[in-house]
């Protein structure tokens, strides 16, 4: 019962509360009360053009009037292909204008990708970036697709086929918009795809309320604490991929609600990065782990002052303690980690910057939540003692409605209200959690359970290796055996007997990698997350399983 009690809830700033309340009526409410707010202020800044509130809202509803012209309405999908732009939250807010729903799609997938996300979602409008618009036209035959718009962010424009146009040919004098009534709790805004680790991926509906309980989540957690040090210039920087839930709930959704002036960077280059910190000074950025690495490694990072930005946040992937000890004795800067999921609009836990995180920790839950510990039973869901670890359980307003055209998924991941997330877990007995592993990413060696993360965060202490990913392979003798990848820092000598020894120092026999294979490069996906599944089914493959 100690899980119902709420322990965390001691350590909440006085200026947070335990509940949340949602004051939108939509997420097109979001950005309309605060163009009404800060009117003239930048929302947008990208490569030196800034984009006001109002005017942000004005070119969302024209975008929404064309669709609406062109016979898009309530419930219909829009999918997005955009990298970080303003075209980007002019199309967001334009589809949530009209009661549809978004389809995210990421910039990188190839052509299979793209087809499976367009005809698994039954997506007749699209809108992408010029130099990907090749590739959707390539699968368009095979889809339901049947407008395309087209962002170019710059050179020479090209002929498009069929009826297909430019973004500013398709918004050109639209100004009808229809009334659209929208139920908060039910219609969904979003399908946010899965990448597909466990499967074929999975569309997860999130609704307007899902996503916006959650920003003001997260936003009252981190914001309202420190509401007095915000400056007038409230900077926030987007590097974040929007496309993927993290980017798009802590970038554009919390940047329009707070006001804040939005850096928008298309992608992550890390000398780029460093100046935009040097020239804009930020209040604060979000990044993946994989980013902060890359700035470990640039030489002066010291220099670019990053240790006046109020924080930095951490998602997406496991942090480990090494390379964030790093990144803040290099920068003098605070870095915070989190945890979160797709199908939790993403934000459960994370760590408040009016807290002294503990190492290691992802944080307390956010307000409006609640998290258990259990074990996963024919008798249901038993809650095991405070430090002991499990799965992972999480109830609250922002819980996905459930998979897209899946009922037997969502029954399955769903049960009671409460979101089976996968991730084993711990609590100790101040409210904190603490990420074991992906249940299914766990090692079972000569019987004895082997967290990869465990591992990888000790050889992440040894000084030449920049990255590292382990896994379980195959064994005749202990069922699976621990192997570990490892990318060694430029400049850097390392041998894979070297880090057989370093971990037998540091590790149980048990945990102690059998193989190491140092690679040039580790797999990765489009925001930078580390990606176990690659070389366990390239490992796999070798030896035939």
């Amino acid at each position: 019962m100690v899980y119902r009690e709420k322990p965390w809830l001691k350590l909440y700033d006085p200026s947070v509360g335990e509940n949340v309340s949602v004051e939108y009526e939509s997420l097109f409410g979001l950005l309309d009360r605060s163009a009404t707010k800060f009117k003239e202020k930048p929302a947008l800044t990208f490569y030196g053009r800034s984009w006001s509130f109002i005017e942000t809202r004005f070119i969302a509803e024209a975008f929404a009037a064309a669709l609406h012209e062109e016979g898009f309405t309530k419930g219909d999908r829009l999918a997005i292909m955009l990298p970080n732009s303003p075209h980007y939250i002019f199309s967001l807010f334009g589809g949530f204008r009209l009661g549809g729903i978004n389809v995210q799609v990421n910039p990188m997938y190839v052509e299979r990708e793209i087809e499976h996300v367009l005809v698994d979602s039954s997506t007749e409008f699209m809108i992408v970036l010029d130099a990907l618009y090749p590739r959707v036209k390539q699968v368009q035959p095979k889809t339901s697709l049947k407008k395309v718009i087209v962002v170019s962010l710059g050179g020479e424009k090209f002929d498009l086929e069929g009826e297909d146009e430019y973004f500013e040919d398709f918004i050109k004098g639209k100004t009808v918009v229809p009334s659209v009534s929208i139920d908060r709790n039910e219609d969904v805004a979003m399908l946010q795809y899965t990448s597909g680790t466990t499967g074929v991926s999975k569309g997860v509906m999130l609704t307007h309320n899902n996503l916006l309980s959650n920003v003001i989540q997260v936003c009252d957690f981190v914001y309202r604490p420190c509401e007095k040090l915000i400056p007038d210039d409230f900077k926030i920087i987007s590097v974040l991929p929007m496309f993927h839930v993290f980017g798009l709930s802590c970038n554009a959704l919390a940047g329009i609600r707070e006001g804040a002036n939005q850096l928008v960077l298309p992608r992550f280059e890390p000398k780029e990065l460093m100046e935009l910190v040097k020239r804009e000074k930020p209040f604060q950025m979000s990044a993946v782990p994989t980013m902060y690495f890359a700035l470990n490694g640039q030489p002066g990072l010291e220099d670019y002052g990053f240790g006046d930005v109020h924080y930095f946040s951490s998602g997406g992937a496991p942090l480990p303690i090494e390379q964030a000890k790093s990144f803040e004795e290099k920068t003098g800067a605070r870095l915070l980690d989190g945890y979160g999921q797709s199908e939790l609009s993403p934000s459960p836990i994370f760590n408040p910057p009016f807290l002294n995180p503990k190492p290691g920790s992802v944080g307390i839950p956010i307000p409006g939540t609640e998290v258990r510990i259990v074990n996963v039973t024919d008798n249901g869901l038993e809650d095991v003692p405070v430090g002991e670890s499990g799965e992972m359980i999480v109830r609250g307003p922002q819980v996905m409605k459930g998979y897209w055209g899946r009922p037997e998924a969502t029954e399955e991941t769903i049960i009671d209200g409460w979101l089976l997330t996968g991730d084993i877990a711990k609590m100790d007995e101040d409210g904190y959690f603490y990420i074991l592993d992906r249940k299914k990413d766990m090692i079972i060696a000569s019987g004895y359970n082997v967290y990869p993360t465990e591992v990888e965060d000790v050889l992440y202490h040894h000084k030449a290796v920049e990255e590292v990913i382990v896994i379980g392979v195959p064994d005749e003798y202990r069922g699976e055996t621990v192997k570990a990848f490892i990318k060694v820092k430029p400049g850097a000598r390392l041998t894979p007997e070297e880090v057989v020894l370093f971990a037998k120092e540091n590790l149980a026999p048990y945990k102690v990698p059998k193989q190491v294979e140092i690679l040039d490069e580790l797999p990765k996906s489009s925001v930078g997350k580390l990606l176990r599944r690659v070389l366990r089914d390239q490992e796999i493959q070798k030896i035939g399983v």
